[in-house]
């Protein structure tokens, strides 16, 4: 771990100081065409004596652009835009200690070209800042082709992946996960493994949003990550094969297929992807059992389980948009996967008296297979009344998810002279679960008098959800059922729900934005074994907050305020056990409540390219892990708990610039503070502490196609609930290569190279005292290479279609 400290610290510090010596001249223009503004214009500025490209930057609303800190020399620019032909400017040259420099205007020709003569070879920054949202620009860096949509992630600024696949925003858990605008409606263990199967080569951006406004569902007290698949704009045929195959201890391919035909009026597309994954785990955890009165240690248990895992996955999507006149559009859109698998674990617990003798091993095997499918449909609408900005969008849809998850559980007991000491006992689960999800949503937007930005909006969702957990025990001649691990569990949800959200830039310095969501909850839950069942209905108010200032060009601010709500997942709710041996499983809790967040967040932005917020929520009912121990069983189960106020305050810095005109930087660092409060088990449980994240992407553009990065990520000690994780991080290096005149790429990517994504933690409260450690199959070396073929005429962009912002919640069921 020390080596990758110093390796990234000696870095971060070479970028800073590098940086520390730039002042340069601001070069600003602007671009129209047919005498109007062009908007989204990618302008390049070139060295004049290669035509190199040192800088990008892109047109606003009114054709304008800039580019900042630009050295003294000569260069000249190169523009392009979406349905336009592509144009130089003439040479100019910046003089030494020149603060500016006004460019003559850029006048654009419409032009019809072949796909290969619009080929824009200028790469977009890893990192962009906006004022509501940061973007991650996947194919910027080279070591996310090979890797999953998760690793992507987890390297991402401000988020944070732990153990079990939970991802977490600047410190914060509870982020709702949406793609392409739509849920993912996966939550844990289930989402985890549905983005691991995913490969990242078909993203194009990642959007993090920390304070949504009330266009975007209150879940999600930490925000929303909304990630982008590529989308094409190509008339004719074409599209991309990517192929990779890594080696860790275990192997693991992916490959890809995208496809994409527009021809007049229709818009065909369909992507493939297939991704086989073996890998393993260790997990070693040590448990204490006390005396509750004198805190004497009774016995411990010292537990070694090594998993093996292997899955196949393949996800597909296919759609068509029919553009029925200028104004109207109409699409259908069906996805979905099918992953299958199975996991192998070998766990041995040796149980010690207080004085460290041995009193019983157990050998235990947990053979699991899992058979996870999904089926989604989409069908929009988008109708745009004038060219004003007045617009309706409708979206419906249908998801179905089910899962057959069948476990085998073989225990055996010996005494310290290695003797048989009991039965062995043969656990069968056979736990299937089904879901299926109906939503629909309307949204509406216009101008009103004196330039205000109105947006309304209605949404309904309804779930089902039915769980059955079928266990059984080996008599030696049959299974017989297990009547108190059992159970059948329905849960019923519908969520109705409406906004207003009004916007308007005051004047040149002041702008400001208010929203008010209104979401009516209605749920029911019903465990047909036991015969307990729950009912519960709540109407919420979610207000949000935007006020933007700006100081002067190199100087924005934005401060930002909403209310947020954290419902249980489905997962959490299933009060199903789930094994890992005997003497460990997780259960989940019908009787979880919401938990709901006031957050503030105040951000500033230096010069386009330094970025720093300070944020702060307060929490209320937290959900949190909580681990439960029963002491006269020697058991510890894991289940999900009311348990706590939280407290969090943060700040956070990024910042992205070129060191050289073939290096380029982003940083990024996050400080936060968490305080719990709370009853637990019955026991009042205070814990604080504060945690520091760290990432870096090093980009380096070499001649003759080659490129390369260092990347990686650092997050040192940290308190999660009544969990404490120690620190860990990851250091990757990728080298690539145009091939195939830039229609291919090879990319040789190391993963984790020094091996350092190891988790480890304790927890000690009450009764409860363990450490635990995790390490898995992370250190991967993977070679990848990209196609790109067809031909076919660029056309006008048309906005995306809006869909469904519904809680990524949905679980297939038990996880592990």
């Amino acid at each position: 771990m020390n080596k990758m400290i110093t390796l990234l610290t000696v870095a971060a510090f070479s970028s800073l100081a590098a940086l520390a010596q730039k002042a340069g001249t601001l070069v600003t223009g602007s671009v129209s065409a047919a005498q109007k503004p062009v908007e989204a214009a990618s302008v390049g500025l070139l060295r004049a004596k290669d035509s190199a490209v040192v800088k990008m930057a892109v047109s606003d609303k009114a054709g304008l652009y800039k580019v900042e800190n630009v050295n003294p020399g000569k260069y000249l620019l190169v523009v392009q835009a979406v349905g336009y032909a592509k144009q130089y400017s003439g040479s100019f040259e910046l003089a030494a200690g020149s603060t500016s420099y006004t460019a003559p205007e850029v006048q654009l020709k419409a032009a019809e070209k072949d796909l290969q003569s619009v080929t824009v070879t200028s790469k977009k920054p890893f990192i962009e800042q906006k004022l509501d949202k940061t973007v991650i620009n996947v194919d910027a860096s080279p070591t996310n082709a090979s890797a999953s949509i998760l690793d992507i992630l987890e390297k991402s600024p401000g988020i944070s992946v732990d153990k079990d696949g939970n991802i977490s925003l600047k410190g914060k858990q509870g982020v709702m996960v949406m793609m392409d605008g739509k849920p993912t409606y996966l939550s844990g263990q289930d989402l985890a493994n549905m983005l691991k199967s995913m490969p990242g080569n078909n993203l194009e951006q990642i959007e993090i949003m920390t304070n949504p406004p009330a266009k975007f569902d209150a879940s999600g007290n930490s925000g929303v990550i909304n990630i982008k698949i590529k989308k094409n704009k190509i008339q004719g045929f074409n599209g991309s094969v990517n192929t990779g195959y890594g080696q860790g201890v275990y192997a693991k391919a992916t490959n890809s297929l995208n496809l994409n035909y527009r021809n007049g009026k229709f818009n065909f597309f369909g992507n493939g992807s297939q991704n086989y994954n073996k890998g393993f785990g260790e997990l070693s955890i040590k448990r204490n059992f006390r005396d509750a009165a004198t805190g004497n240690i009774l016995s411990n248990f010292d537990q070694a389980a090594r998993n093996d895992r292997e899955f196949s996955s393949y996800n597909y999507k296919a759609g068509v948009d029919y553009y029925m006149n200028q104004k109207t559009t109409l699409g259908v859109v069906v996805n979905g996967f099918i992953n299958k698998g199975s996991e192998f674990t070998r766990n041995t617990t040796l149980i010690n008296d207080n004085n460290g003798m041995l009193v019983t091993r157990t050998q235990s095997t947990n053979n699991v297979h899992l058979d996870f499918k999904n089926l989604g449909l989409n069908f929009n609408l988008r109708h745009v009344f004038d060219s004003a900005g007045t617009e309706l969008t409708a979206d419906a849809d249908y998801v179905h998810y089910s899962n057959l998850n069948t476990q085998y559980l073989n225990s055996s007991f010996f005494d310290n002279a290695g003797l048989p000491k009991a039965n062995d006992e043969l656990l069968r689960g056979l736990i299937p679960s089904s879901i299926s999800i109906y939503s629909g949503k309307v949204d509406f937007s216009t101008k009103l008098k004196g330039d205000v930005k109105f947006e309304a909006g209605v949404k309904s969702s309804y779930v089902e959800t039915d769980n059955d957990a079928g266990y059984a025990n080996w008599n030696g001649s049959q299974y017989v059922t297990d009547v108190i691990r059992s159970n059948h569990f329905l849960y019923k949800e519908n969520i109705n729900a409406g906004y207003i959200n009004f916007g308007k830039q005051l004047n040149k310095k002041w702008a400001a934005q208010l929203g008010l969501r209104t979401e009516n909850t209605n749920i029911k839950g019903n465990q047909l074994t036991t015969g307990q069942t729950f009912k519960r209905d709540y109407t919420q108010v979610f207000p949000t907050l935007y006020i933007g200032y700006t100081l002067n060009e190199k100087n924005q601010f934005a401060i930002s305020y909403g209310r947020r709500i954290d419902r249980p997942n489905y997962q959490d709710l299933n009060p199903f056990m789930y094994f890992l041996d005997k003497y460990t499983y997780q259960v989940g809790n019908p009787y979880l409540n919401p938990q709901f967040s006031h957050n503030i967040e105040l951000s500033h932005s230096f010069n386009g390219f330094l970025n720093t917020s300070l944020n702060y929520s307060a929490t209320n009912d937290i959900i949190q892990d909580v681990f439960e121990q029963v002491d006269s069983t020697t058991t510890t189960y894991v289940k999900k708990s009311n348990i706590a106020k939280r407290q969090n305050f943060g700040i956070s810095v990024s910042a992205g610039f070129p060191v050289t005109k073939w290096w380029r930087t982003n940083l990024y660092m996050n400080g936060n503070y968490n305080k719990f409060k709370g009853l637990v088990n019955g026991g009042q449980v205070e814990v604080d502490g504060s945690n520091f994240v760290a990432n870096m992407q090093n980009m380096f553009t070499f001649s003759k196609g080659w490129g390369g990065e260092i990347s990686g990520f650092y997050r040192s000690r940290s308190v999660e609930g009544v969990l404490v994780a120690n620190e860990m991080g990851a250091v990757n290096v990728a080298v690539s290569k145009q091939v195939l005149k830039n229609k291919g790429s090879l990319k040789l990517i190391v993963r984790d190279a020094l091996y350092t994504q190891k988790f480890s933690g304790y927890s000690r409260y009450q009764n409860v005292d363990l450490t635990l450690r995790q390490i898995r199959d992370s250190r991967v070396v993977t070679l990848n290479f990209t196609y790109r073929f067809g031909k076919g005429k660029i056309t006008q962009p048309r906005k995306k279609n809006t869909s469904v912002e519904e809680q990524s919640r949905v679980s297939g069921g038990g996880g592990n």
